[in-house]
């Protein structure tokens, strides 16, 4: 599946769970949901986010992660685990492995230490 077709089958099915949008990155595609980062399309692959309470069920169905290689650190494996073959055709199987993409992405930004606001510096007059 192209990744054109996937975020046009993305935008018919996330609709009853808010507002989705995806936006160009690095080749590929970065998927959100009322602005909340759940996933990626890189290579025509549909990846979505895991973390230590979801990423079980990716292996199970015996997906693999995301992974690039990079000049200065080697081999990057990311949190992003390729979505089951199958699921993103029947959109309730859809909704239910989106919707735990997105308890990761909630937990993952809970988990983040809130940034200090900056100060404003005056120019002298």
């Amino acid at each position: 599946m192209t990744a054109k077709a996937i975020i046009a089958k993305l935008e018919a099915s996330l609709t009853p769970l808010g507002v989705f949008r995806s936006r160009p990155m690095f080749g590929g595609h970065g998927l959100y949901l009322d602005d909340l980062f759940f996933g990626l399309i890189a290579y025509d692959k549909f990846y979505l986010k895991t973390d230590d309470e979801n990423r079980a069920d990716f292996v199970k169905a015996k997906t693999k992660p995301f992974s690039f290689e990079s000049a200065r650190k080697g081999l990057v494996v990311t949190s992003y685990w390729q979505c089951p073959a199958g699921v993103i055709k029947d959109g309730r199987k859809l909704r239910q492995w989106i919707g735990k993409a997105l308890d990761a992405a909630r937990r993952k930004k809970s988990a983040k230490p809130k940034r200090a606001p900056r100060k404003r510096i005056r120019a002298p007059l």
